[in-house]
Formats: structure tokens, C-alpha cells, sequence
């Protein structure tokens, strides 16, 4: 049986994944969010991994912050995320997660993510450099949506139309 907070780390996780493809519909946005990765000297494998569980991290944070269940994460506002990722110490960002990950890329993102925080030096202006990407990508998702606060669900739906894996 899995557990709330399990299955929140999960939904936390797959927002992170979507969000590039789902910035990249405009295909020059990947090129110029590559050559930012590549002028902060950054693997863009790594660097767009980075920003998938940077992202993840800081929903998850904001959601135990507020003791958000699981079945309401959808309701996160993507505001809020943006607002973590740029706000809140790597350190943070990375308290109150699970002790496994299901899915081993999760764990391995995370445990490269915890040593780029721990690293410091070049690697905490990286991150610092990742969190105004994923701020940004969020930002420009929120922008597309019609409502007035638009939320982490209404990412999950633009997935769900661009039949993105869950």
C-alpha cells in the first residue's frame, strides 16, 4: 500500500517532469533555455533534470508547509511553487522528503540535486541559476491559463491533453 506521503512526492514529481515539454510546445524556448544552461556552464541533460526535480522539490516543500493532502495537490497554485523555488533554501527544499523513491530516477535526481546544495562554490550559483529557470517555466505555464490563480492541476490537464506519460 502506498502513503500519502509517498503518493504526494509522486504528484509532486510528475509536475516536475511536464513542465519542460509543456514549455517546449514553443520549440525556441528549449533553444534559448539551452544556451542559458550551456553560458552558466551546465549539462543540459543534467541542468533540464535539475529543473524537473528542482521543481518537484519545491511543491513538495510548499505542500508539507501546509500540510496539503495529496488528493488536493492539484489545487497548489503554481504561484506559490514559483515563489518556493527562488525563496526557499536548498536545504529547505530538500526536508521532509521521502526515505525511498519508487522510481530510481527520482532518488538519483534528488541525491545529485543534495550535492550540488551541499557543494557550494560554483555549483550554488548553478542552482541559483536552475531556480530562476523553473520559476520562469512556471511562470510562462501560468500565463497560458485563462483563470486568475492558476494551479498545478491545470498543469496536469494541459499534460493530460498533450498525452504526456504519466
Amino acid at each position: 500500500m502506498t502513503s500519502e506521503h509517498d503518493t504526494l512526492w509522486r504528484r509532486c514529481a510528475y509536475l516536475g517532469r511536464v513542465l519542460l515539454p509543456l514549455l517546449d510546445k514553443e520549440p525556441w524556448r528549449q533553444d534559448r533555455r539551452r544556451e542559458r544552461l550551456h553560458s552558466s556552464d551546465i549539462d543540459v541533460s543534467v541542468g533540464e533534470r535539475l529543473i524537473e526535480v528542482f521543481a518537484a522539490l519545491a511543491a513538495h516543500a510548499v505542500a508539507v508547509d501546509t500540510s496539503l493532502p495529496a488528493s488536493e495537490f492539484e489545487t497548489l497554485p503554481l504561484s506559490t511553487v514559483a515563489d518556493a523555488a527562488t525563496g526557499k533554501q536548498d536545504f529547505e527544499l530538500l526536508a521532509g522528503l521521502p526515505d525511498t523513491f519508487a522510481d530510481e530516477r527520482d532518488e538519483i535526481a534528488v541525491k545529485v540535486f543534495r550535492l550540488y546544495a551541499y557543494k557550494g562554490g560554483q555549483t550554488s550559483l548553478q542552482l541559483l541559476r536552475l531556480s530562476t529557470e523553473v520559476r520562469h517555466t512556471l511562470t510562462v505555464l501560468a500565463a497560458r491559463e485563462p483563470g486568475p490563480v492558476p494551479t498545478c492541476g491545470d498543469i496536469f490537464r494541459q499534460a493530460d491533453q498533450a498525452n504526456l506519460p504519466q
